[in-house]
C-alpha cells in the first residue's frame, strides 16, 4: 500500500510540470482568441492607435473570483513589435500578471477581457523595467473605441498606456489606475522551459515564439504589420 502510494506520489509529480505548461498554453491560445474577436469588431481598438502602439498586453476570460484581498490578479500574455526601434514584425510574447483591486470594481458577474496598447518606448521600458503601477509608474487612460479616433488622438497618445475591457460582449474603454503589471516569471518558464527575463523574450529575441501564440501573432501582424509611429518618438 505504501509503496503504490509512493509511486502515485512520484508520477503526479512528474506530471506537474507539463499540466503547468499546458495551462499556459492555453492561456495564450485563449488570448490569441480574445484579440482575433477584438480586432474584428467593428466598434473595437481604433486602427490607428494599434497603428502606433509598441506592444500589447492580453488578459483572457479574468473572473470575478480572481479578485480579492491578497489574490487579486488576472493573467495574459505581453507582446512588442520586434527590432530595437519596435519597426520590425510583432515578436514572441511574455506571460504577464496585472493585479490589484482596482480591478475587482470592473468586473461583472461573468468573465472580463483586458487588453492594453503600450503607446511608447518609455511606457514599455517601465513594463518590461519591473513591477509597474498604472497611473503612477506609467500614465494610463481608458481608451477609445471605433475605427478610427479621430480629433482626440493627441489626447490619447499623451498617455503611455491605453486599456479597455470587453465583458458580456460589450467593449468599452476602461480606467485601471492604480493596479499593476508585473511579468510572470513561473509562467515563462513553463512555456520556455528555462528562466528567462521578460525583456530578453520581448526585446532581445532569445526565446523562439511557442506554437500556442501564432494566432495571437498572427492577428497582430494581420491587422497592424507596420508601426506607423512618428519615426521620432521611436527613438531612445
Amino acid at each position: 500500500m505504501k509503496r503504490a502510494l509512493f509511486v502515485l506520489v512520484i508520477a503526479t509529480l512528474a506530471a506537474l510540470p507539463a499540466l503547468a505548461q499546458q495551462k499556459e498554453t492555453d492561456r495564450l491560445e485563449e488570448a490569441g482568441q480574445t484579440m482575433k474577436d477584438i480586432l474584428g469588431m467593428p466598434e473595437g481598438i481604433p486602427q490607428d492607435l494599434l497603428d502606433k502602439a509598441e506592444c500589447v498586453l492580453v488578459f483572457p476570460s479574468v473572473k470575478k473570483g480572481a479578485f480579492g484581498i491578497g489574490a487579486s490578479y488576472g493573467r495574459g500574455a505581453l507582446l512588442c513589435r520586434s527590432g530595437e526601434n519596435f519597426t520590425g514584425s510583432w515578436g514572441a510574447p511574455s506571460m504577464y500578471a496585472l493585479e490589484g483591486l482596482n480591478i475587482g470594481f470592473q468586473l461583472g458577474g461573468e468573465a472580463t477581457d483586458f487588453v492594453m496598447l503600450v503607446m511608447n518606448p518609455r511606457g514599455a521600458d517601465s513594463i518590461l523595467r519591473s513591477k509597474t503601477k498604472l497611473g503612477a509608474d506609467a500614465s494610463a487612460a481608458a481608451g477609445p473605441k471605433g475605427r478610427t479616433s479621430s480629433a482626440s488622438t493627441d489626447a490619447f497618445m499623451r498617455a503611455e498606456v491605453l486599456t479597455w475591457s470587453r465583458s458580456r460582449g460589450l467593449f468599452a474603454g476602461v480606467s485601471l489606475e492604480g493596479s499593476t503589471l508585473r511579468a510572470d516569471n513561473s509562467a515563462n518558464e513553463n512555456i520556455y522551459g528555462r528562466k528567462i527575463p521578460a525583456r530578453d523574450i520581448v526585446l532581445g529575441g532569445k526565446a523562439k515564439a511557442p506554437a500556442a501564440a501564432g494566432t495571437l501573432i498572427s492577428v497582430l501582424n494581420q491587422h497592424s504589420p507596420k508601426n506607423l509611429s512618428d519615426p521620432k518618438s521611436l527613438q531612445k
